[in-house]
């Protein structure tokens, strides 16, 4: 148990990774796609919210998307923060790999536990969607593969 833990809070944080390849080469490439949807996130939010997160264009006086399109905005700004903080985990602090699979792993077990229900018993995020997310239906596939490769990274490379 102890070895387990010091794989994922390793005593010094240093660039030497002894995990698997194969799952830092998986992060990098999932990273690379994380990095890209915070990035349509941040700065193409209407082409974000309405064509991949599949949201209606609320109307009204006054016109409510502006206030939405930045509240949108902010939140790819935060998944972007979270994408630079793997990606100096990947450059500079490599034995930080299984942490940072672990952060993963639990935003994606999130989407998987916790979102379906979020509507509390009703259509309430329905009425809002002209289609399900490939978030919310990647979201199990997703969660598997960062399982598959988290242990991965704590296995000993050959």
């Amino acid at each position: 148990m102890v070895d387990f833990l010091n794989k994922i809070f390793p005593e010094n944080a240093n660039n030497n990774y002894s995990g698997n390849r194969i799952a830092l080469w998986a992060l990098i490439l999932f990273l690379a796609l994380m990095t890209w949807r915070s990035a349509i996130h941040m700065f193409f939010e209407p082409f974000g919210l309405h064509e991949i997160a599949n949201i209606v264009v609320l109307t009204g006086d006054p016109d409510p998307m502006p206030l939405i399109y930045r509240f949108f905005s902010i939140w790819g700004f935060a998944q972007l923060i979270f994408c630079i903080a793997c990606w100096i985990a990947i450059i500079k602090y490599r034995s930080f790999i299984p942490l940072m699979y672990l952060f993963w792993i639990f935003e994606w077990g999130l989407r998987v536990i916790y979102y379906p229900f979020f509507g509390r018993g009703g259509d309430v995020i329905n009425d809002y969607n002209t289609a399900g997310t490939p978030g919310f239906y990647m979201a199990p596939y997703i969660l598997i593969l960062l399982t598959i490769f988290f242990v991965l990274s704590l296995r000993r490379s050959n």
